[in-house]
């Protein structure tokens, strides 16, 4: 269900060099903060909770993308920018996991309709504020 693919794959086929933008990091890492912004004054109920985990995980790849940009390099591919993650920063695993998790869940829900569940919210809000504070904080030590 929430399987990494693997970066050799991602770097063979999805992953290119660019030269490194800091405006264009610096907008990115805003557009993100504008998108949760926007969710923290969200009012949160189960007809709305599975659009409010999609923002969250919309929020995170958007500063993945701001990650790979700030070392160089842009992916064709969303599940890259995961695998980036899982194998540049391998302390960091059960983050990549949720990650990963909260991408199928975002994935069923916009290709299937399949609602994703208060309780999934409920149990790992306090982590995805976690995971956004730990990918910013990863894109200034760059």
């Amino acid at each position: 269900m929430t399987d990494i693919m693997e970066w050799s794959h991602c770097s063979a086929m999805f992953i290119r060099k660019v030269e490194t933008d800091p405006a264009k990091v610096k907008a990115i890492i805003n557009a993100a903060e504008l998108r949760l912004k926007y969710l923290e004054n969200a009012a949160l109920n189960r007809d709305n909770i599975s659009f409010i985990v999609e923002g969250y995980y919309e929020a995170i790849k958007e500063l993945l993308v701001a990650l790979l940009l700030s070392h160089g390099l842009r992916s064709k591919n969303h599940q890259c920018l995961i695998s980036y993650f899982y194998h540049t920063y391998t302390k960091y695993e059960a983050e990549a996991h949720l990650i990963s998790q909260m991408s199928y869940l975002r994935n069923r829900l916009d290709y299937y309709g399949e609602p994703i569940e208060l309780e999934f919210y409920e149990k790992n809000k306090q982590e995805f504020g976690s995971i956004i504070n730990l990918i910013k904080k990863l894109i200034k030590q760059k």
